[in-house]
């Protein structure tokens, strides 16, 4: 497996929660922590579990941040706008630790990592959300292929 091969599989492992303690994906998940070059923490969120990397000369990949949300007292909602998709194009990735990190085409780096604290909460109330959406409203978010959202939740 080549380090691109490597760092990518790590990558959608981590997103699709396949690195729990439990065996089961829904006591698992990943943050992203972005960091400016002089190393300020800029950025984190939980990441949805799903993504997509761009298969052409553009080194892209695409997420979904969890930022947002309300309880409504009938459950948790976001706002499709709001948490939107997302890009990270990179000019270097490798493996670190438990996780992924990224030198960013802007000068920042990336970091996806296990979920715990307060991002392993809001993944689970997205989970939760997610469990309401109807199977071509999941796959449409799942393809990342959309800045805005025209259905139910926007």
């Amino acid at each position: 497996m080549t380090a691109t091969e490597q760092w990518r599989q790590r990558f959608s492992d981590l997103v699709a929660g396949n690195h729990s303690p439990t065996g089961d994906p829904v006591d698992a998940g990943a943050r992203l922590i972005v960091s400016d070059p002089d190393g300020t923490e800029v950025f984190r969120a939980a990441l949805a579990r799903h993504h997509r990397f761009e298969e052409d000369e553009d080194q892209v990949v695409w997420i979904r941040p969890l930022v947002g949300g309300q309880d409504t007292g009938r459950g948790y909602l976001f706002n499709l706008n709001v948490t939107r998709r997302r890009s990270l194009p990179w000019a270097r990735a490798s493996l670190v630790d438990d996780g992924v990190e990224i030198d960013l085409t802007t000068g920042q780096k990336a970091r996806i990592e296990p979920a715990d604290g307060p991002e392993l909460e809001q993944l689970t109330r997205w989970d939760d959300f997610a469990s309401r959406l109807t199977p071509d409203e999941e796959a449409a978010l799942g393809r990342l292929d959309a800045d805005s959202w025209h259905g139910r939740y926007a």
